[in-house]
């Protein structure tokens, strides 16, 4: 199994999920992980993660969306 680099953390779902749509259409395989507390939603992240091999490019992307 490679290993997969944490490229994004936030505590918005809706963040987590533009950012992960952005990099699944730039065929960039992404996995969610969601720490969030299931009844204080303010406490904890949700964290994407890409391949090793695409951090990179998922970095620049992410950066790319972030200032636009």
């Amino acid at each position: 199994m490679k290993p997969w680099f944490k490229i994004f953390s936030t505590r918005s779902i809706a963040e987590a999920s533009i950012i992960q749509g952005m990099l699944e259409e730039n065929q960039i395989p992404v996995q969610q992980l969601n720490k969030q507390d299931s009844s204080y939603i303010n406490f904890g992240d949700i964290e994407l993660y890409v391949p090793d091999h695409l951090k990179d490019t998922a970095t620049q992307l992410v950066q790319q969306n972030l200032l636009n």
